[in-house]
């Protein structure tokens, strides 16, 4: 068994969140090969990725894809050569109001990050795409979306990152003009790095 085969099966196989009392919907749900150059963080799957076991499954990936074609990725060679994961890799179910899902705890993170870190450390991707403002916090520390959607940034290790915010529809976020222009200038920036990087 290969290095990514061995975390793979152990990322399914987890449930440690469950034995910690949160309910969760065990199953990781992540896609894409070792050799991946571009690696795309969720926040969690949702019901939809939870079901069809694939990230960006539903219509939040819907967006997420149409943001990546302008950038001049097909989806279907994206899902095939990139590599797609979350912060943390289960269903962390509905939120207690019922409107969307929860989004994981701390500590529910804390227990997924020896996977993340995994995860860098085989694909070694030399851009990374936050998604949503809990995986943007995991790599940039604690800034407001409005301050770094529209940058692109280098961390310590050489990689490029460039965060996006989430692309759920129900994301108001997204409403505010200015909000949508920085999303744009993200996307430029994966458009220039996509020619630089050869990806």
């Amino acid at each position: 068994m290969t290095a990514p085969q061995a975390l793979h099966a152990q990322m399914r196989a987890c449930r440690r969140c469950l034995e910690a009392g949160y309910p969760i919907t065990p199953g990781a749900v992540f896609s894409g090969p070792s050799t991946a150059r571009v690696m795309v963080v969720g926040q969690a799957p949702g019901v939809t990725e939870a079901e069809a076991g694939r990230p960006f499954n539903g219509p939040s990936g819907r967006r997420l894809f149409r943001w990546l074609a302008e950038a001049g990725w097909d989806e279907t060679t994206f899902r095939a050569t990139q590599y797609m994961t979350a912060v943390t890799k289960c269903y962390p179910g509905k939120a207690r109001g019922g409107k969307g899902d929860r989004v994981p705890t701390r500590a529910e993170q804390k227990l997924c990050t020896p996977f993340l870190e995994e995860e860098l450390r085989l694909v070694q991707p030399a851009l990374i795409i936050p998604v949503g403002g809990l995986a943007v916090r995991r790599f940039l520390g604690p800034v407001r979306l409005a301050e770094v959607v529209g940058t692109r940034l280098q961390d310590p290790e050489g990689r490029w990152i460039v965060p996006l915010p989430h692309p759920s529809g129900a994301s108001l976020w997204l409403n505010r003009p200015e909000n949508r222009e920085r999303v744009g200038r993200a996307i430029d920036h994966l458009r220039r790095l996509r020619r630089e990087l050869g990806v």
